[in-house]
């Protein structure tokens, strides 16, 4: 998805490109380390880089319902600024789930 060669990555990651191959092909899994390299390189964290794998069960639903919840209990916002931020994070998870 971001157009990147394995080279482009590789010297993005400090990992090597034949590394970076064998992972791609399911002949390594790679360390945490690798993964945030990775997950950094693609401006993602280690967690959405999982998740777009399809290696990680989170239920989605619990979280978008914390963050809402926390957005509607901030004392500091008001009616209407809640309203909207959680309008615009509801967009953009919308937004993810359709692939943009």
């Amino acid at each position: 998805m971001a157009n990147l060669s394995l080279r482009q990555l590789s010297a993005m990651t400090a990992v090597s490109n034949p590394y970076l191959s064998q992972i791609e092909r399911g002949m390594h899994e790679p360390s945490v380390r690798i993964l945030k390299s990775i997950a950094g390189a693609l401006n993602l964290s280690a967690e959405a880089l999982l998740e777009q794998a399809g290696l990680l069960d989170e239920s989605v639903g619990a979280d978008d319902d914390a963050t809402e919840a926390a957005l509607r209990a901030d004392r500091r916002l008001s009616e209407s600024q809640k309203r909207a931020l959680i309008s615009v994070y509801r967009s953009y998870i919308e937004a993810n789930e359709t692939g943009m």
